[in-house]
């Protein structure tokens, strides 16, 4: 597990005129090429990956590449899943 490094420098990825807390997405980018990740309503929860790596994932979601995993969710997210189901 990767220290997260106590002075770095987050930016929101939220749209310019979004108000509210969100939930959001965070990021920072710290040495050695690290890219930090967050959501707004957990910052505690951190997911740590490479430059290379965000890089490669932004440039696939500009190409479409990941459009499957929200096909059909033009009207809204589906619906939570039930507690305590089998």
């Amino acid at each position: 597990m990767t220290d997260i490094p106590p002075n770095l420098d987050w930016v929101r990825a939220a749209p310019e005129d979004a108000t509210g807390p969100g939930p959001w997405i965070e990021l920072a980018f710290g040495e050695d090429d690290l890219v930090y990740i967050r959501e707004t309503g957990d910052p505690g929860n951190v997911v740590t990956t490479t430059r290379r790596k965000w890089d490669a994932f932004v440039l696939g979601v500009q190409a479409g590449e990941f459009d499957h995993f929200v096909a059909g969710l033009e009207d809204g997210p589906p619906p939570a899943p039930a507690e305590g189901g089998s």
